[in-house]
């Protein structure tokens, strides 16, 4: 499995991007910022990336939602739990952070269920805290938490 993280935005979130080496599929974890950077590393490795994973549906994790699809047309997924949160912001909030409105989820997913991209796949152990619908995403020897943990801390839980 390739995995390379980008640290994104000024909000410092990271996205990453997860292939297949092998079938060269490979999906994108929080699109947060900059897709150009993440789209030439996908044209470096010959990814095809056919997924948007969001661990969980704050404007600074889905920000890049709309540009992705538009560019990869690439199925966006979601905790169940935060689906309808995602596409809600009001256009004070998009303007305050320079984002578009993300598209609505082509997939729901919930606790236990399985992403799968080429060879590899990621399961989904929902950790409702940071928001009701945040996720983490397990591979083996690796765990993608979103904001569950932050680096050098736990994740924040003060937020609606």
């Amino acid at each position: 499995m390739y995995i390379r993280q980008f640290q994104m935005s000024r909000l410092i979130v990271f996205s990453y991007l997860v292939g297949c080496q092998k079938t060269k599929e490979a999906l994108v974890i929080d699109p947060a910022g900059d897709i150009d950077i993440i789209l030439e590393e996908a044209a470096k490795q010959k990814f095809r990336i056919t997924k948007i994973v969001n661990t969980h549906g704050h404007i600074d994790h889905i920000m890049g939602n709309a540009e992705l699809k538009e560019k990869t047309d690439a199925a966006i997924i979601i905790h169940e739990a935060d689906a309808q949160f995602m596409t809600g912001y009001s256009h004070s909030t998009l303007s305050m952070f320079n984002a578009n409105p993300s598209p609505p989820p082509d997939l729901i997913v919930k606790e236990g269920e399985t992403i799968l991209f080429g060879g590899g796949e990621l399961r989904v152990i929902h950790t409702p805290g940071h928001s009701a619908g945040s996720i983490c995403l397990y591979a083996p020897g690796y765990v993608f938490t979103g904001d569950t943990l932050f680096v050098e801390g736990v994740g924040r839980t003060d937020l609606p």
